[in-house]
């Protein structure tokens, strides 16, 4: 038997030794920028004081610290609250596109177009200034009717991902369409649509720090107090130093979970039990009849 052959790309031919040795050099030569441009980075925050124990200092304080502490707090809490009402906001106006009475469909998708065309800032101050309401509601509002809007088309492609034959099964066994909707289609919509809502609430994390331009005291609205306080010599790099890495550790974890949400889902499930499978002989198929005149 001759050893099988590699498989080729459909897109592009296998690189050959020249191609692959390019294409180290590319990634050495890209490395070598990168780490020339974050060593220029880092001179430059060095020879401007910017690790200068002046500018360090005011963290050491503890009304500093619970003041970054309350403003993480209360960022995570405005983050909870969206998803509480972004969540049921859009499987409410999914099944409301997906409905068949057309005044609910027409109704659903008005709602959930205008609200995912409309700027998230300019529905939080519409919330905040117009209507008069606290800061975090506005803020929650505000999020939430984005966020809501798209994740309902994450829920209604995820449904229409579902092969049609599924549904019209469901229906030939008598089913009625809330039974079809919640026993057949949901269940296997599921892992499609869950990477990107997961990838969804990331960007409702981020939308939080919005809040500060309504004077809701979240966790950059904490950073902004410290580095406009002329007592504390304007720490303003410092303190994005410490907000930084604390916004991308939180986005990363929901990063990570939609990954790892993801590749559980491409796993195929595995049928453990059964009764044991028989062996194929020559009458396997055949009437018993036909099989008694062999």
């Amino acid at each position: 038997m001759t050893a099988a052959a590699p498989s080729a790309s459909a897109l592009y031919d296998i690189p050959g030794p020249k191609a692959r040795s390019r294409h180290r050099l590319y990634g050495v030569l890209a490395l070598l920028a990168i780490a020339g441009l974050l060593a220029w980075i880092g001179y430059e925050l060095v020879s401007t004081g910017q690790f200068s124990y002046a500018k360090w200092n005011p963290f050491q304080y503890v009304g500093i610290q619970e003041l970054l502490w309350h403003g993480l707090l209360n960022t995570l809490k405005a983050f909870g609250l969206t998803v509480l009402f972004a969540l049921p906001f859009g499987a409410l106006f999914a099944a409301g596109r997906l409905s068949e009475h057309r005044v609910v469909r027409w109704l659903s998708t008005l709602v959930v177009e205008f609200f995912r065309a409309m700027p998230l800032l300019v529905m939080i101050f519409f919330i905040f200034v117009a209507m008069k309401v606290q800061p975090l509601w506005a803020l929650v509002a505000g999020l939430t009717l984005y966020n809501g809007s798209v994740l309902a088309e994450v829920f209604r492609a995820g449904v229409r991902a579902v092969p049609r034959g599924q549904q019209e099964a469901a229906f030939a066994l008598g089913m009625r369409k809330t039974q079809v909707m919640a026993s057949v289609l949901v269940p296997q919509a599921n892992r499609a649509m869950l990477p990107s809502i997961i990838s969804q609430l990331v960007v409702a994390l981020k939308d939080t720090s919005l809040g500060f331009l309504i004077t809701y005291e979240e966790f950059l609205h904490a950073g902004k107090l410290i580095a406009t306080n002329l007592d504390y010599d304007l720490p303003f790099i410092p303190v994005v130093m410490v907000i930084a890495p604390v916004y991308i550790g939180m986005c990363l974890l929901l990063s990570w979970l939609a990954h790892w949400v993801e590749r559980r889902g491409r796993r195929s499930p595995r049928v453990r039990g059964g009764a044991p499978m028989a062996t194929a002989g020559p009458g396997m198929g055949l009437p018993p009849e036909v099989r008694g005149q062999d």
